[in-house]
């Protein structure tokens, strides 16, 4: 058994410490994934995980255990670290003792070939990490295909992001494109493109969806500009009744998708 690293400069904490950045994110083409709940999800699914990293000094309950012995069943490597170590890896307040590492996956658009009754979210410019995560919990929840992230939207492998996807990021599939590929995407595969502003003429309670059918958000500030919405083929706007002016992106985009899916269940 491996010895327990007991050093914050041992050079495998140090690489995976630079996981908090985007650019190191991006160049490894891995993320950094903690908590029982996001790793146990990693590890049921089947998740790439290149390597678990533990303190049995935090790591608490059977369930916990049971995934680490259960990796390491699938021969994935488990490091072992002690606890000043861990708590420079961690991002919580009350760290559970165990991450992992995991290889990340995309698609191609080009690869995307949708499917009637298929829905799509692409999200444009959207910036807080947050509200990825959550968009992709609820395409999850909803069963919508995946989350195409258009030109500079923020990264699903933030930690942040993996950590309000609950896991979802793991089986809900990402693409990345310029708006202009998008476009040319959605017209060749025949796709609903549905955009949502305040002062849209449709009620996204009564729209038209299509068959196939991708959601376009733009971002938390600014929306959806004008220029986007002209590639729209429906725009919907979601009633408010109160003093607010919108709504939460997240929120917004979820309301959207059960909608989608209300309406092809009752089909």
């Amino acid at each position: 058994m491996a010895a327990v690293i007991t050093s914050t400069a041992n050079a495998r904490i140090k690489k995976i410490r630079a996981l908090r950045m985007r650019k190191e994110r991006d160049e490894q083409q891995l993320a950094f994934v903690e908590g029982i709940r996001s790793v146990v999800e990693a590890i049921q699914v089947e998740a790439p995980v290149e390597h678990l990293v533990i303190c049995p000094a935090l790591l608490k309950g059977q369930v916990a255990w049971d995934a680490v012995n259960l990796a390491r069943a699938a021969g994935t490597e488990v490091i072992e670290v002690d606890e000043t170590v861990f708590r420079t890896l961690s991002r919580r307040e009350g760290p559970q003792g165990i991450a992992a590492v995991v290889r990340q996956r995309w698609e191609r658009l080009e690869d995307v070939l949708p499917v009637t009754g298929e829905t799509w979210v692409a999200l444009e410019e959207a910036a807080d990490a947050g509200n990825i995560g959550t968009v992709v919990r609820s395409c999850d929840a909803t069963g919508a295909a995946g989350v195409i992230l258009l030109d500079h939207t923020a990264d699903p492998y933030d930690p942040v992001a993996m950590r309000a996807s609950t896991g979802a990021v793991f089986t809900k599939r990402l693409v990345r494109a310029t708006f202009d590929e998008f476009v040319d995407w959605a017209r060749t595969r025949v796709v609903t493109v549905v955009g949502a502003a305040g002062d849209a003429t449709h009620d996204y309670r009564t729209a038209d969806y299509g068959e196939r059918t991708t959601i376009l958000m733009g971002s938390e500030r600014a929306g959806l500009p004008p220029e986007r919405q002209a590639v729209c083929d429906v725009m919907v706007a979601i009633p408010m009744r109160g003093r607010a002016d919108s709504l939460n992106l997240a929120v917004a985009t979820a309301l959207v998708l059960y909608e989608v899916l209300h309406q092809r269940e009752r089909a």
